[in-house]
């Protein structure tokens, strides 16, 4: 059969980095007085997309409210494009809209600059002070790191990396849901990666913490940026030793195993349970899964 081709959500970014730039603030100021620059409004950590919702709106320089900048990048024509957390005045032609709504209705490429401008400043929101010796911060490096007023160190933006996955066994796939998200709703299984831990071993651990089940052979297959507020979505899949289940309520409400065929009925609209929508990663994950065998 057909494989599913799927973009993951918030992959992407068709912008330059321009880490070459971070270091050097007389080409960064050079880059926000540039009459080409275009600077994304997130207010309240919403980015502003145009009315149409076709688009995100960027803003020009005399548009942009005061508040946190960071430069994003450069697009392909080498114009500067900035991220702000600010208050836009009533009159700007730009909605502010929930990030997850933003990448549904995006659906590419311009997500992932969403992902990067959420992070980023929902990262400077929370470290306004030092957590060596408590004094105030300064943003540095255009927005990718803050220096420490008082001692001097120096802190990066944080990334999570967790890990979610689909365990399998004769054809079956374990789904489940967590006490939070409402009857009829599966998805695959994740967590946390712990300090001193491997994927694969995170991955491993996870499923015996959460659904009694031991597994081998675990295979990595995507990645995805999720910046709520900035993990690394790490997708896999492993083979278990048994159908068995032994649930941690606490984490685990509900668990099934499910056929390739339930899960393509399922992405079809037409089953007993509601997957993950096409943005989330897990969805990536069920719909390879039931493309990998009849």
């Amino acid at each position: 059969m057909t494989k599913t081709a799927l973009h993951l959500g918030y992959t992407g970014n068709p912008l330059d980095r321009a880490d070459h730039m971070r270091r050097d603030a007389a080409a960064v100021q050079a880059a926000r007085m540039n009459p080409d620059a275009r600077f994304l409004i997130l207010k309240d950590l919403q980015p502003l997309m145009r009315e149409d919702k076709s688009d995100l709106y960027w803003a020009r320089r005399s548009e942009v409210p005061s508040g946190v900048s960071i430069l994003l990048g450069l697009d392909a024509d080498g114009a500067p494009r900035f991220a702000v957390d600010g208050t836009p005045d009533d009159d700007i032609p730009g909605v502010p809209t929930d990030a997850r709504v933003a990448g549904t209705l995006l659906g590419d490429g311009r997500a992932a600059i969403v992902a990067q401008a959420r992070s980023v400043l929902d990262w400077h929101r929370r470290h306004g002070f030092c957590a060596a010796c408590g004094s105030p911060t300064r943003l540095d490096r255009a927005g990718y790191s803050r220096l420490c007023e008082g001692c001097g160190a120096e802190h990066f933006p944080r990334v999570d990396p967790v890990v979610i996955m689909l365990a399998e066994k004769d054809g079956k796939a374990l789904v489940g849901r967590g006490p939070r998200f409402p009857v009829g709703f599966m998805s695959a299984l994740a967590g946390f990666v712990e300090p001193g831990e491997s994927l694969e071993e995170a991955v491993a651990r996870e499923l015996y913490e959460e659904a009694g089940i031991r597994v081998h052979s675990v295979r990595l297959g995507a990645s995805q940026p999720w910046p709520f507020p900035s993990s690394l979505m790490m997708g896999a899949f492993a083979t278990a030793d048994s159908f068995e289940l032994n649930l941690d309520v606490t984490e685990i409400s509900e668990a099934i195993w499910v056929s390739r065929e339930e899960v393509r009925a399922v992405l079809r609209g037409e089953g007993a349970w509601t997957a993950p929508p096409p943005l989330a990663i897990a969805h990536w994950l069920l719909a390879t899964w039931a493309d990998s065998g009849e």
